[in-house]
């Protein structure tokens, strides 16, 4: 059996280097892991429906969704394939382009500066944009829960009615929705996601004759080759950290210290660590798994705590007051008139 085994992880291997690569990243096992064990390990203050089993389960499929709705269509495609990575080059700069530090208020400008480089957001990626994106998107679901809980516990007859739909409206999506964000968290844990040596090294100073061979599909294989369980993922998994930070600040964070390790992971690939029952891949992928799927769990609780402080509705009400009772029926603002 075990023969057996090694002889089948070589073949989906093999058969994933000859693919194109389209930037995914982990495989289904790799995406579906990150997802489950964020919401396997929220903490209590977390709205209960998040952390149910049934949503843990839905998460793990959630967070493969970016992968699956590939090949949907050329226009689909070519917008959201880039969101999956960002190129860093070895001075920081995005394709010789900004530093990635120094992040851009907007895509828009984000694309204007790269465009001054002779590059653009499609060639370079933009996963930094897509993180704060689902990101920020979170923070807005758990608003209109809170309200949707807050004022459907004073209003009566009808308006009580529509808020409990809207609450398990609002649950649904926001499963939906929280699954892009674990995908592109899980990316931004591979560190070839995150550098433009992200398929082989490249045409780029290599003194440690790094392989130029494409190797990224050998890495997001990785989970599939043995010795990657949830388990073990769940056994790394750091304890959770509040960074008091901006949201832009930690996902720079995030994807600078995975691409602090593209070196080590190459010199890794040239001592043939990632093969099938070779212990080294095993823990290396489990390790960053463990990392993925933490740091979405951290996201997921800095995303509920913001979402008390924020405005929703139209006029814009707040939703500290709604919670509160000082703003007792906010139907007009959240419902409209219209």
């Amino acid at each position: 059996m075990r023969t057996v085994h090694r002889l089948a992880a070589f073949a989906v291997v093999a058969a994933l280097c000859l693919a194109p690569v389209t930037a995914s990243a982990w495989g289904r096992l790799g995406h579906l892991i990150v997802g489950e064990l964020a919401l396997k390990t929220l903490p209590e203050e977390v709205p209960a429906f998040l952390r149910s089993n049934q949503a843990v389960v839905d998460m793990g499929e959630y967070a493969r969704e970016p992968d699956r709705s590939k090949g949907s269509g050329k226009i689909h495609d070519h917008n959201r394939d880039a969101a999956h990575f960002v190129d860093i080059d070895d001075d920081g700069r995005i394709l010789g382009g900004p530093m990635f530090t120094d992040m851009q208020p907007t895509r828009a400008e984000y694309e204007t500066a790269l465009r001054a480089a002779g590059t653009d957001s499609w060639k370079a990626g933009y996963l930094q944009y897509a993180m704060i994106d689902g990101y920020q998107h979170m923070v807005r679901d758990f608003a209109y829960w809170r309200v949707d809980v807050a004022a459907g516990k004073r209003a009566k007859g009808a308006k009580k009615a529509w808020y409990k739909r809207d609450r398990v409206r609002r649950e649904a999506l926001l499963l939906a929705n929280l699954g892009n964000l674990a995908h592109y968290v899980g990316d931004g844990a591979q560190p070839l996601h995150v550098t433009s040596h992200y398929n082989g090294w490249g045409d780029y100073p290599n003194p440690e004759g790094f392989s130029t061979e494409r190797v990224h599909q050998s890495i997001d294989a990785s989970p599939a080759l043995g010795g990657v369980t949830r388990e073990a993922v769940l056994a790394e998994m750091p304890a959770a950290r509040a960074c008091d930070c901006t949201i832009n600040k930690r996902v720079i964070d995030y994807l600078l210290a995975s691409n602090a390790l593209v070196t080590p992971l190459y010199r890794m690939i040239g001592q043939g660590a990632f093969t099938a029952g070779d212990p080294r891949g095993a823990a290396f992928t489990t390790g960053r798994l463990a990392i993925g799927a933490a740091e979405l769990r951290d996201l997921i609780v800095m995303a509920w705590r913001e979402s008390a402080t924020v405005k929703v509705g139209w006029p814009q009400v707040s939703v500290a007051d709604i919670e509160s009772g000082k703003i007792a029926d906010p139907w007009d603002n959240i419902v409209g008139t219209d």
